[in-house]
């Protein structure tokens, strides 16, 4: 079986690249709640204070996740709480599956435990939700090798693949993973940046199979800056939830995982979703689905391969087809491939071995915000401009990018036998 490995040619992948930030300033309103939280000197309670849990509820309420306050869980980002849920769950002998590609840190939390993590292909559609028939042979040939899977961690609104799955096939996986006896933990991040939100359909597995999923979301996705660590998870409304829940809160408190108060100030503020927080969440995505568009065509046009982004703010690259004239200057694998295009771009192009793909796919994230601008003025600018692609900062941004991938296109072209 393929598992994630700690080193593989050029040495340890142990640590990933941060989520891609939105690239704009603090909302003024979050500074506001947060400033006026900071003389308090009391810290706030393992698992979040009943103001921040009710917040969270009222949240998953009106996206048709209703809970209560004993369903919820608070902690400093989603790391923390999926290091927790991984030790609560397969921290006895049990193993984890993760899609491949994943997000970068979800990996290294079974690996802290000691446990395997196994990578499973997703379907063509998308990433972020392993294709059900290879879900099934994985957990035969796990269990084969005298393993105990329990736990798959998926996401329905991608990093790093900025894909979202359809119901159907979100259906067909959730079915085979509960059928294998699986506790699922989804991600839903990325659920409110959808580019298209009337076009595309997102449906949580909380929705189809509720007392087998809990429920992640890390707040740095559409409602506070990355530097605010801060993150909700919703438990299943089961004796098993219940008990996981208190399993959580007990490694939580042995942690000592708890939100900053004036953090817990802001992500409450947030998660009620004021005019404010709102009106800045469906802007920002506005602007990086047109960036995000602009970036897809500009390698594609190159000769690359990359899904349609439908979420977020990245885009997930191919650079398969280009492979000869990229191993004629030295690139054969996703590390250098990191290296050339990080040193062409001026922007970290983070290798998809480092999302669990393999080392030898020509696979990088690129993400969006570094395109908005090198000032708060020019990404502020962004946000209030109707023609933002027009802006001369960023357009130069998608020049170089244009640019840096037209270079390697070109090179293809001159590798091209003659007919």
């Amino acid at each position: 079986m393929r598992r994630t490995d700690p080193g593989e040619g050029h040495g340890p992948v142990r640590y990933g690249p941060p989520l891609p930030g939105d690239g704009l300033p603090v909302l003024p309103e979050l500074s506001a709640v947060l400033s006026a939280a900071a003389g308090r000197a009391d810290a706030h309670p393992v698992g979040g204070a009943p103001a921040l849990l009710e917040a969270a509820c009222g949240y998953w309420t009106r996206r048709g996740l209703p809970c209560v306050p004993d369903q919820v869980a608070a902690g400093p980002g989603a790391p923390a709480l999926l290091l927790a849920l991984t030790a609560a769950l397969a921290g006895d002998g049990a193993d984890v599956l993760v899609p491949r590609p994943c997000p970068a840190w979800w990996a290294p939390y079974a690996r802290v435990l000691g446990r395997p993590a196994y990578h499973v292909p997703t379907p063509a559609e998308g990433g972020g939700v392993p294709d059900p028939y290879a879900l099934l042979e994985t957990v035969r040939r796990v269990r084969a090798e005298g393993g105990d899977p329990r736990l798959l961690v998926l996401s329905v609104a991608d990093d790093p693949t900025a894909t979202v799955t359809p119901p159907e096939l979100l259906h067909e996986t959730v079915e085979a993973a509960t059928a294998e006896g699986l506790h699922l933990v989804s991600d839903e991040t990325w659920r409110d940046t959808l580019h298209a939100p009337h076009d595309t359909v997102l449906l949580s597995p909380a929705e189809m199979w509720p007392e087998h999923v809990t429920v992640v979301t890390d707040l740095a996705g559409s409602l506070l800056p990355p530097g605010w660590p801060a993150a909700v998870a919703r438990f299943p409304a089961t004796d098993g939830g219940r008990r996981l829940h208190a399993r959580v809160l007990d490694i939580l408190t042995a942690l000592a995982a708890r939100l900053p108060a004036p953090v817990a100030a802001a992500a409450g503020y947030a998660l009620d979703e004021p005019p404010p927080v709102v009106e800045r969440r469906e802007a920002t995505v506005r602007l990086h689905a047109r960036v995000a568009a602009a970036a897809h065509a500009a390698v594609v046009a190159a000769g690359a391969l990359a899904r349609p982004p439908q979420a977020g703010r990245h885009l997930y690259v191919d650079l398969g087809p280009l492979r000869e004239p990229l191993a004629a200057q030295g690139v054969t694998d996703a590390q250098e491939l990191e290296d050339l295009l990080g040193a062409r771009l001026g922007m970290p192009a983070p290798g998809g071995h480092r999302f669990g793909d393999d080392l030898a796919a020509l696979r990088v994230r690129l993400a969006t915000g570094p395109l908005l601008g090198a000032t708060d003025e020019e990404r502020t600018e962004c946000l209030s401009s109707p023609e933002p692609l027009e802006l001369p900062h960023v357009h130069r941004a998608l020049i170089s990018l244009r640019s840096a991938f037209g270079h390697l296109r070109d090179d293809a072209q001159r590798w091209e036998p003659p007919r």
